[in-house]
């Protein structure tokens, strides 16, 4: 449950990168400034339990690769193959990252 509150970071945090770009009314502005807020909310919250580096690198690389993927599904940004690529290669060094990290913050290897 700890790493999913990373994720729901990286999601908001997908939202109000999106908000940056995209909002046109207050009301958007409003809602990406709720983004923003949640974002570090949850992303704090999460960082009293588990170690503060790997729940930042899992929460800023799940959010780059989710704001490349939703720019290219939902504003037909282009894509090739070495974008693809390298949301990969990052996608597995973040899961890779949390594979190897112990779920307590200060616990030893």
């Amino acid at each position: 449950m700890r790493w999913g509150s990373v994720i729901l970071a990286a999601l908001f945090e997908i939202g109000w990168v999106m908000g940056l770009k995209h909002a046109d009314s207050a009301l958007e502005w409003i809602g990406t400034a709720a983004a923003v807020a949640m974002s570090f909310y949850i992303l704090v919250k999460a960082g009293e339990k588990l170690p503060v580096g790997t729940v930042y690198a899992v929460f800023t690389g799940l959010g780059t690769a989710g704001t490349v993927v939703c720019e290219i599904v939902l504003f037909h940004e282009p894509a090739n193959i070495a974008k693809l690529a390298l949301i990969g290669v990052l996608l597995c060094g973040v899961i890779g990252l949390k594979l190897v990290t112990n779920e307590e913050k200060g616990e030893a290897s």
